[in-house]
């Protein structure tokens, strides 16, 4: 939903020219000096958090070295290579690990071991030299290392209902207990700036990953592992575990789907579920009806910021797998047709269209009527079809196409209507992406509901069986970086939605501040009628990246709702009411379970684990003008 580019861009006349020329989102023309009072990046580093590690680009020997060995393929002279982009995002040490005896072992014989660390650390932007072994977990012993047969996984949140409630026989937390949640213990993952994984539970485990592509499997009550398993890259999609087969499903970063045994952590199968080089998985697989979809999306959409890129070939879909042993059912694209040229961009490099239409969202699952429904992001290049920013449903059995409803027409947009460069496509955004999951509600008199929320700033109802739109409510102004982003909760018919709404996202867009929703806003499923709305306090006080709106999923338990809010703040609200229940400042230092310091950070992506009397979170999302953090933190109520 969100995404990172490469390249560097100076904003001039010509470009503020440009913006004022596109208007506002909301259509209304701006004058040359209200788009100059909004900031533009001028290159995507920009938004990207540093610390201690970070690495300047510009000065680090492995400019010179990766330009005479790695740029001829990685820059797009080998279709399958991933881009720099791409490769930004992966731990340091596996691409040192890939050059000396992996998949790049031939490139990295002409290197000393010394030049693959450089290497890495240009790509990376992080220091990998001289750091210090990274502090792992305590290994559990005697019972602790035991896995509870009593206690299967329950079919709650991404992966199994997109609606994400925990009912009280799983909680076990009441709503009077919450206020006096106290952090229990908490782990520091090595060498992160983010935490993007939503955790998992079963058989008295807490299963997550990380940003190096390690699962754990932690024992809840004190910390200690049971077993850790790392694979190839990234793991940002919810750890989803499954009673019936013992087994957790999940995607990272390189496009790859897993299944682990979940008792031992040893990888039963691997599939990369695209050929393209900057295919990912960001939403969590779904579980149903005998069959796991897994989304596909891509960082593509960052590629043009360099404008000798042809933009764009990538086009998102929904593959099903064989939970067994991971063989493709059948693929279902946004985008029917492969991408063709419509033209070529200011620099004379061809445009490839229509292309994009991503799925950032985890499926859901319709037993009922045997659907998979999902939703799609923008286009990448022009033209701007009627796929992107739209709602499927298709076939479970076969992935044929039932209907799709687009919510914004026009919308074709990628990272260089960021810099304001010529290939922005002509449609220049909005950038509204349907990038959270559909919720599919029952409203009574076996009438249901399709509940979606859109960047827009905008939450939607729609007729499960036809895709008719039922209703429609503004709760926010939406953009780049506004509206819905990862997911809302639902309890009942009624629907807590989180809107990010960043006033200022480094593109130059002017937002109506009068209709700024940043916070938490409760609607009815049948109406789309506002039942309470909690915006979020200002008071980031001139921290950088810091911002108060929710772009992280939110949980539900009966009367309460949890949202992590990107200044690092994580409240608990009362779902009747809004009302702040209890509310922590996760960026503040604290001790881990390593005997190390650990620090949260923005909190984007995923959202509260709530099992036994425990909260679960993560907290550090170093990437898209956000605050950095390597957290995990759980918390109980004090005794």
């Amino acid at each position: 939903m969100q995404r990172i580019g490469r390249g560097l861009a100076t904003m001039s006349l010509a470009i503020a020219a440009a913006v004022i020329g596109a208007g506002a989102v909301t259509g209304q023309p701006v004058s040359e000096s209200e788009a100059l009072e909004k900031t533009r990046i001028r290159s995507t580093d920009d938004f990207q958090a540093k610390d201690a590690s970070a690495v300047d680009p510009a000065t680090a020997p492995g400019k010179a070295i990766f330009a005479e060995h790695c740029a001829v393929c990685h820059e797009g002279g080998v279709p399958k290579a991933p881009s720099p982009t791409f490769l930004a995002m992966m731990p340091g040490d596996a691409i040192v690990a890939a050059l000396t005896g992996g998949v790049m072992k031939a490139q990295g014989a002409a290197l000393s071991p010394a030049q693959r660390i450089e290497v890495a650390e240009f790509v990376t932007r992080r220091r990998l030299s001289g750091e210090a072994k990274p502090k792992l977990p305590p290994v559990c012993t005697g019972a602790r290392l035991a896995f509870d047969a009593k206690d299967p996984p329950r079919a709650v949140g991404w992966g199994h209902d997109n609606r994400r409630f925990i009912p009280s026989d799983m909680a076990k937390l009441a709503a009077a207990d919450v206020p006096k949640l106290a952090l229990k213990w908490a782990y520091a993952f090595p060498g992160a700036l983010r935490a993007r994984s939503q955790p998992g539970y079963g058989w008295g485990t807490m299963f997550v990953g990380s940003q190096d592509g390690t699962v754990y499997a932690f024992d809840l009550d004190s910390g200690c592992t049971k077993w850790t398993r790392r694979v190839s890259a990234e793991i940002r999609t919810a750890i989803v575990a499954d009673a019936a087969t013992k087994r957790l499903y999940f995607g990272d970063l390189l496009g790859r789907a897993y299944a682990l045994d979940a008792f031992t952590g040893k990888i039963l199968w691997s599939e990369k579920l695209d050929d393209h080089p900057d295919a990912t998985i960001t939403g969590t697989p779904t579980l149903g009806g005998g069959l796991l979809y897994v989304p596909v999306s891509s960082l593509e959409v960052a590629q043009p910021a360099d404008p000798k890129y042809a933009c764009c070939s990538f086009r998102g879909s929904v593959v099903a797998l064989d939970p067994a042993t991971g063989a493709v059912r059948w693929r279902a694209y946004t985008v029917p047709q492969p991408p063709t040229e419509q033209g070529r961009n200011l620099a004379g490099t061809p445009i490839l269209g229509p292309s994009g239409a991503p799925v950032w969202n985890s499926p859901t699952y319709d037993a009922e009527q045997g659907r998979v429904y999902f939703g799609s992001g923008e286009n990448y290049s022009s033209p701007a079809d009627d796929n992107s920013d739209a709602v499927f449903a298709v076939d479970a059995r076969t992935g044929r196409r039932l209907w799709h409803t687009q919510l914004t027409k026009g919308d074709a947009w990628n990272v260089a209507c960021m810099l304001g460069s010529g290939s922005c496509p002509k449609e220049n955004g909005p950038d509204h992406d349907v990038a959270a999951s559909t919720l599919l509600i029952p409203i009574g008199g076996g009438r249901r509901m399709l509940v979606i929320g859109q960047k827009s700033g905008e939450a939607w109802g729609l007729d499960p069986d036809s895709g008719r739109i039922a209703w429609q409510r503004q709760l926010g102004h939406g953009g780049t970086q506004g509206g819905v982003h990862f997911g809302m909760a639902a309890d009942g018919t009624r629907v807590f939605v989180p809107i990010n709404d960043m006033p200022d996202t480094g593109d130059a867009r002017v937002y109506d501040a009068s209709i700024r929703g940043s916070g938490l806003h409760a609607i009815d499923a049948a109406t789309g009628r506002v039942i309470w709305n909690a915006r979020a306090p200002e008071d980031c006080a001139g921290r950088k990246f810091c911002d108060t709106g929710i772009s992280a999923a939110v949980t539900a338990i009966p009367g309460v709702v949890f949202a992590g809010h990107l200044d690092g703040t994580f409240r608990a609200y009362d779902a009747a009411t809004g009302t702040v229940l209890w509310q922590v400042d996760t960026t503040r230092p604290v001790p881990t379970i390593t005997g190390i310091e650990g620090k949260g950070g923005s909190m984007s992506g995923p959202g509260a684990l709530v099992v036994d009397g425990h909260v679960v979170i993560n907290s550090g999302y170093g990437m898209y003008s956000h605050m950095a953090g390597n957290l995990l933190m759980v918390f109980a109520p004090a005794q």
